[in-house]
């Protein structure tokens, strides 16, 4: 069972991977729902730490339709992102009527060359799930997809996460489960949909939420009860 965690600093990085995180979402702006890291808080990570990094690429919190310009950028800080030697891309670029954005996303795959590929909660904006995963499937690249099932909380949409895990038993893209998710309720949330990897961020930190440190202690509760779906 994986467990992938929020990183904001490089100090969360370390403190994620010893006590005991598998994989890193590196992210600023956590309260925008995560936005574009800097060159530098990449590098640092990277060289940081031994666990994978995937880093969002995301220019504005407006919504996930991006404009020529917001593409170029994003494919500069693609190029920068691989150029450092991170593991992977966060992406999820939409169309205004919630459509997968084909072009864009066909130009960002592109650019990320060999590195692995989450698509990332746009994937609970859009029109129908489970033909979006079916699209998605296509592409080699994407490896995971991230998701709350298309609600606000995963605790909410058991179904819908279940019937996601079936479809990904025969493809390349795993569900990585997220949102809304916490210790008292993770063990039954994954006996009822059949996640593999579980995503956590504010779950994880002080009681401010996106504002406060990682407690490794909260990391270590979690590694104790995935422990058994392992």
């Amino acid at each position: 069972m994986l467990l992938e965690v929020i990183a904001t600093t490089v100090g969360d990085a370390k403190a994620a991977e010893a006590a005991g995180a598998d994989r890193l979402e590196l992210v600023t702006g956590m309260k925008e729902g995560g936005l574009t890291p800097s060159a530098g808080l990449i590098e640092g990570t990277v060289n940081s730490v031994r666990i994978p990094a995937a880093v969002m690429v995301r220019p504005h919190s407006k919504s996930f339709v991006y404009d020529p310009d917001d593409v170029r950028a994003m494919l500069r800080d693609i190029r920068m992102i691989r150029e450092i030697g991170a593991a992977g891309i966060v992406i999820g670029p939409l169309t205004p009527d919630r459509q997968i954005d084909v072009p864009v996303l066909e130009a960002l795959l592109a650019e990320a060359g060999d590195m692995e590929v989450v698509f990332h909660r746009a994937f609970d904006a859009v029109q129908d799930q489970l033909a979006a995963y079916d699209f998605l499937s296509g592409y080699r690249q994407i490896r995971r997809i991230l998701t709350s099932g298309g609600k606000p909380s995963a605790l909410d949409a058991v179904d819908r996460m279940r019937e996601l895990v079936e479809m990904s038993r025969n493809s390349h893209i795993t569900i990585l489960a997220g949102s809304g998710l916490g210790a008292a309720s993770l063990a039954t949330f994954i006996s009822g949909t059949g996640v593999k990897e579980v995503h956590f961020g504010s779950a994880v930190r002080g009681p401010k939420g996106v504002e406060d440190e990682i407690d490794p202690g909260k990391i270590k509760e979690l590694r104790e009860i995935l422990a058994p779906f392992s």
